[in-house]
């Protein structure tokens, strides 16, 4: 089927699935690459961080291309490893349908649910490659039984469609086998764009068994969005770079990016098209296009450009903390600049500063990555770190109910904050409303408590960790007509959330 526009398609997996070997064989077979890497030949096309090649495992999220009867994709490979999934998270944005790796081996992981998690709450098809059928042990049958108890009653063997099975998913399909013992290509490419039905290939990307299938299932049954002419984009990653300067990878949702536009008060320089580890430059980037963009120094991943749509807002964050030790002589204030910028590239990195001892502390998703960001601030900043031991990443939240009252009446000060704290939905994280009567405080004076309440990480009192999962609701306060200043409410604002914290009782 020939698409107007790119088609993008992301390859997920747990790790040792074999993803980055199925991405391999995918463009080998569609005929964009001549040779045919390995993972343990460290020489596969999109693994190109020597860091990548001596583990054997994908850390950063490489982009290829390949065409198909006519159409044009965009093949996004993204790490397996459950330290990196942040990487995955935010690439998963700016997908057209997703392939999720399974070993047959392995079957269902921990981590294979985590990914269908993430998928269904951004509303991703998903084909799903059952990988390393050609070995021992393997079990189509047990897979199949797997895949339909722990991920979806409507993941259907595409290897040998069975058009009853198919027909269970769908009122409409279930209407076309009972007229005609069949159900059509467009009727199931609709159920699969809608999730309602999950293609499963079963085969061996090391022997090139079943990727050809997968192939034309994908170019069969994936349909391209409607875009419209209005410029929009999403930003899905920051890098750098070799020579250090800042790339916008993003994916043009709507109209055309051109080279020299103006994106806010910022110019376009370059538009970069990449393919591994190497680029094609263009003027004109059509909608579809994943492409990385020279010039920007505002944006951020996750973003959304232009008008019609939200910003992403990641649903996966680090679980553990890490003091970082820097060798005698370093100044922990000049690298914490430097390290700024590896966290705007990183999400799964989160950089702090404890103002109390002076230190650096990094909040990750794993220890593995420990490991990849010594080598990457010794490579890019010439500095040798160490970091201490681990520790979980603890955050507080309250049972029930309380009020806060905070007061700041110094001399020539006054203001006072009522707040209402309640517990919110795990996962919710903090809210914060407003319901005060401007009788009682004018909504110049709300409007200030609103923003210091948001300005902030607040902490519990019972570890000092961050608070979450809270609605914290202004609902009463008080100002003085000629001695309250802005700050007073920052003051008082601060004071009433510890109050309702320190009430007895509380915490859970």
């Amino acid at each position: 089927m020939a698409h107007s526009n790119p088609i993008t398609i992301g390859m997920l997996a747990h790790v040792d699935a074999g993803k980055t070997t199925l991405s391999e064989a995918i463009l080998y077979s569609a005929g964009s690459i001549r040779k045919l890497g390995r993972v343990d030949n460290q020489d596969t096309f999109l693994d190109t961080v020597d860091m990548e090649r001596a583990r054997g495992i994908t850390i950063f999220s490489k982009q290829a291309a390949y065409n198909y009867n006519g159409s044009s994709y965009t093949l996004l490979d993204t790490p397996g490893h459950v330290d990196f999934s942040a990487e995955t998270e935010r690439t998963l944005w700016v997908l057209d349908a997703a392939v999720l790796v399974i070993s047959g081996m392995d079957g269902v992981q921990g981590h294979t649910e985590t990914l269908w998690s993430l998928l269904k709450r951004l509303g991703i098809p998903v084909f799903i490659f059952v990988n390393k059928m050609d070995q021992q042990g393997t079990d189509r049958a047990r897979i199949m039984e797997q895949l339909k108890n722990r991920l979806s009653e409507s993941c259907v063997d595409f290897n040998n469609i069975d058009y009853e099975e198919v027909a269970m998913c769908h009122e409409e399909a279930l209407e076309q086998f009972l007229e005609s013992a069949h159900v059509d290509d467009v009727l199931m490419s609709r159920m699969i764009m809608e999730r309602k039905m999950f293609p499963v290939y079963f085969g061996s990307a090391l022997r090139m068994n079943g990727v050809e299938e997968l192939i034309n299932g994908i170019d069969t049954y994936v349909s391209c969005p409607d875009y419209g002419e209005e410029f929009s984009a999403k930003v899905y990653k920051i890098t750098r770079d070799d020579r250090g300067e800042r790339l916008t990878h993003l994916k043009v949702c709507g109209g055309s990016l051109k080279s020299k536009m103006l994106i806010g008060n910022e110019k376009v320089n370059q538009i970069r098209v990449y393919a591994g580890d190497k680029f094609t430059s263009i003027n004109e980037a059509p909608a579809g296009t994943v492409c990385a963009v020279t010039g920007l120094s505002e944006t951020k991943a996750g973003q959304f450009i232009g008008a019609g749509g939200e910003d992403n807002i990641p649903v996966l964050e680090p679980v553990l903390n890490y003091k970082l030790n820097l060798p005698a002589g370093t100044d922990p204030v000049a690298l914490l600049s430097k390290l700024r910028t590896l966290e705007e590239e990183e999400p799964e990195l989160h950089v702090e500063w404890d103002e109390n001892f002076k230190e650096i502390h990094v909040s990750v998703m794993g220890p593995v990555l420990i490991e990849v960001l010594t080598n990457i601030i010794k490579t890019r900043f010439g500095v040798d770190v160490t970091f201490g031991e681990g520790s979980i990443v603890y955050k507080e939240t309250i049972k029930n109910k309380a009020y806060g009252i905070g007061h700041f009446e110094p001399l020539r000060h006054y203001a006072e904050v009522h707040l209402l704290l309640e517990p919110g939905e795990p996962g919710s994280g903090m809210r914060y409303e407003c319901h005060c009567s401007e009788d009682i405080l004018d909504k110049n004076w709300q409007r200030l408590v609103y923003t210091h309440l948001c300005e902030k990480m607040h902490r519990g009192v019972l570890t000092g960790s961050e608070l979450t999962d809270m609605k914290i609701t202004l609902v009463a306060g008080r100002a003085h007509p000629k001695h309250t200043e802005g700050g007073d409410f920052r003051q008082a604002t601060y004071r009433a959330v510890r109050q309702g914290l320190c009430r007895q009782n509380q915490y859970c």
